[in-house]
């Protein structure tokens, strides 16, 4: 069965939102016929609305008007019907109104963001369709203005305390409020590798903790908001006017939260903390939830151990004293979130202080497992730990669905990709490896970075660098782009990283780290190797549709092209009219392997064959032709589906050449019977075999390895007949 919305979305016209309109609403079809529906409240001067769903919107109508919060303030309202309406789908596209709206900056919702989480139902995908349709009929009535992607790509979109909660995080957010409010505990650890939504999560939460939920009409409200709002309650009553901050400690993340939180109402930026300002209040904080709990800082390669030492006098601790001592000295409770695969710095509280926290048994334990951020989920970034912790036990690509992961040979043509979809999606940016000195610190227009020609400078800006004007001409660090979403990243790995085959591990060349702060004090290269790698895999989880990857090392960029495959760039080339060919001086045959048998020893000149101009820099030889070659057999050199360029056969040694050979004793798993592509190798049985006796081994270049060489002896040799030398993938 499948689902075929057409036009079938129904936004009605603007009802006045007071009980003499209810008569008029009643008579709505949708309405009238009580069928699942979503509905949208505004005041157009005041710019204030809010966003429902409902199976009777009658009554639904009736009690918002009963609410002086809504009727006082709101007086407009539209019905959005669908005859492909039903209940899991209006919840799932109220959600998303919510969500989308409130990031447009149209109108400020007056809902609340309890309950807010994607509900699993059959079709959903097909319904997400039916949502593009609703929101472009928005456009058109222009309640609002912005489009899906141009929203996507919003700060305020991807940490909005509005979005809505997977099942995973859902519940764990109703395992804090339990331990909070019922279980009293006062310690909440929730481990989550990246991509787990951690970030959404601590904004949900301080958002939810402040909600107001002192109106009356929960008639309106289903299970999931009910019980949040009782946990919310519960929490408000322990802690009246309660006392909460978000403490996060990466500069430029703390600004960008700061610019969400300005624009939610309710939430103000004074919010968003540095672990120093948790000293500000002369109460305790009531709550401190801690976002990336990992990079809190000990006293260790930082700049600034003159302020970090007087805050652990305050403490009357000493130099062993750190942030994490903060915290849990200026609050009553808190709450973290914590990834130690995501340590990039030597200044990082060491582990065994975590393990410390997770050890006592008072603190209440969880775990996030669900991918939010990457598409190519937690087989993406389970691949990335082992590939770089060299782990992998099969050499076979990386490929799920349409997540883009691909390795470059140029950083030309990784930039050139970037680009195209920098123009597409936006948030596409270069990032890379601490392997150059930051020059341009000091000299603003010196030259940080230089590879095959390309100039970069490193990023002009530490605050929210990934939005700022000049982002994709530059080139981010770790420290810029550590807890932040982008569309592409084009990960550079620098001349401080390389592989050893001897070995088979990744290592690493401390004087090629140009990371004072990160390197200072670190005495065993393990330590910083440990390091080096935690950061690559940090910028390898940040591309939420695609990772590209140019390798500066050969070693390493050899070890990448055995795990992911590699761009191959176009070569263009074009068919020309068979009364403007001149056979082997502008052009060459394209051949169909299939239908082309018996002709191959003697290509005739007919108008049956198309005929390729080749490229400008491939220079036009008697006895060239062209094939399309399909299949993975031989996918580290020829990609499935390419144009491949060949030399008619000469005879002379093929050793260890890539041929396309006939043999009626060929079965092969690409071609079927009859013909493959393979690379040629022929050897003699024995050194003493009179009768001269040849084995041929026709080899697949494939990292799948289901596909097995080809044997060919004795009389199975009659039948075999090279009929081309591959030159090139056009």
């Amino acid at each position: 069965m499948s689902l075929s919305f057409g036009l079938s979305i129904e936004v009605s016209e603007q009802y006045d939102f007071n009980k003499n309109s209810l008569s008029k609403i009643e008579q709505n079809p949708w309405v009238k016929n009580q069928w699942p529906l979503v509905y949208f409240i505004q005041n157009e001067t005041q710019r204030i609305a809010y966003v429902g769903e409902s199976t009777n919107a009658y009554s639904r109508i009736k009690n918002h008007l009963s609410n002086p919060n809504k009727s006082s303030v709101l007086n407009k309202i539209s019905i959005i019907g669908s005859d492909k309406f039903n209940k899991s789908a209006t919840l799932d596209i109220e959600s998303n109104l919510i969500q989308y709206i409130t990031s447009e900056g149209t109108y400020q919702l007056q809902n609340g963001n309890y309950g807010l989480i994607n509900h699993n139902y059959y079709q959903q995908d097909l319904y997400k369709d039916l949502f593009k349709e609703i929101w472009n009929k928005l456009i058109e009535k222009k309640i609002v203005s912005k489009s899906l992607a141009e929203i996507e790509n919003s700060e305020l979109f991807k940490y909005s305390p509005y979005k809505a909660l997977n099942e995973d995080q859902y519940n764990s957010v109703l395992e804090i409020l339990n331990g909070l409010c019922v279980k009293e505990s006062n310690r909440i650890f929730i481990k989550g590798s990246a991509g787990t939504g951690k970030t959404i999560l601590a904004t949900y939460l301080i958002k939810l903790l402040h909600s107001d939920v002192s109106e009356s009409g929960l008639e309106e409200y289903n299970d999931d908001e009910l019980r949040e709002i009782n946990y919310i309650r519960a929490f408000q009553s322990k802690y009246p006017n309660a006392k909460i901050g978000l403490v996060i400690a990466m500069t430029s993340l703390r600004v960008s939260l700061r610019n969400v939180f300005k624009k939610i109402p309710g939430l103000n930026q004074k919010m968003i903390i540095s672990p120093s300002q948790t000293f500000n209040l002369k109460e305790k904080y009531d709550l401190l939830i801690v976002d990336e709990a990992h990079r809190l800082r000990q006293y260790k390669n930082i700049g600034w151990l003159g302020t970090f030492r007087k805050n652990n006098q305050k403490l009357g601790l000493d130099d062993s004293g750190n942030e994490l001592d903060w915290i849990f000295a200026n609050s009553k409770n808190q709450i973290f979130f914590y990834d130690s695969a995501q340590s990039v710095k030597p200044s990082d509280i060491d582990q065994s202080h975590f393990d410390s926290l997770l050890n006592d048994e008072r603190t209440l334990k969880l775990e996030l497992t669900s991918q939010m951020r990457v598409k190519g989920g937690n087989n993406y970034i389970s691949f990335v730990d082992e590939l770089l912790h060299t782990k992998r036990k099969t050499n076979e690509f990386f490929k799920i669905g349409d997540y883009e992961l691909m390795n470059f040979d140029s950083l030309n043509d990784l930039y050139d990709e970037l680009g195209k979809r920098e123009t597409l999606y936006g948030l596409s940016r270069l990032i890379a490896g601490y392997s150059w000195p930051w020059v341009s610190k000091k000299n603003k227009k010196a030259i940080d970075i230089e590879i095959n020609g390309l100039k970069f400078q490193w990023n002009k800006t530490e605050k929210d660098w990934v939005n700022s004007p000049n982002a994709f001409k530059e080139v981010g660090s770790i420290h810029t782009i550590q807890g932040y979403d982008l569309n592409y990243t084009g990960v550079i790995f620098g001349r401080e990283i390389d592989y050893d085959k001897n070995t088979g591990k990744i290592v690493i060349d401390r004087g090629m780290y140009f990371d004072q702060y990160g390197k200072n004090g670190i005495d065993d290269i393990e330590d910083l190797r440990l390091y080096i790698i935690n950061i690559y895999k940090t910028i390898m989880y940040r591309g939420i549709k695609g990772t590209f990857i140019y390798a500066c090392n050969e070693g390493l960029r050899n070890y990448l092209k055995g795990n992911i495959e590699t761009f191959q760039p176009e070569i263009p080339f074009r068919m020309i009219p068979f009364e403007e060919v001149k056979p082997y001086v502008n052009s060459v045959p394209l051949v169909d392997i299939t239908a082309a048998a018996g002709n191959f020893s003697d290509l005739q000149i007919h108008s049956d064959f198309e005929w390729i101009e080749l490229p400008f820099n491939i220079a036009v030889k008697e006895g060239y032709f062209v094939c399309k070659i399909e299949g993975e057999s031989m996918n580290k050199i020829i990609p499935n589906g390419s144009y491949c360029l060949f030399k008619k056969d000469s005879g002379g040694s093929r050793n260890g050449k890539i041929v396309l050979v006939e043999s009626m004793n060929i079965q092969d798993a690409d071609f079927g019977a009859g013909y493959t592509v393979k690379e040629y190798h022929s050897t003699k049985n024995t050194e003493n075999d009179q009768w001269n006796h040849q084995t041929i081994t026709l080899k697949p270049l494939s990292f799948n390895s289901e596909y097995y060489e080809i044997e060919l002896k004795d009389d199975e040799l009659e039948y075999l007949k090279v009929i081309g030398v591959f030159e090139c993938v056009l």
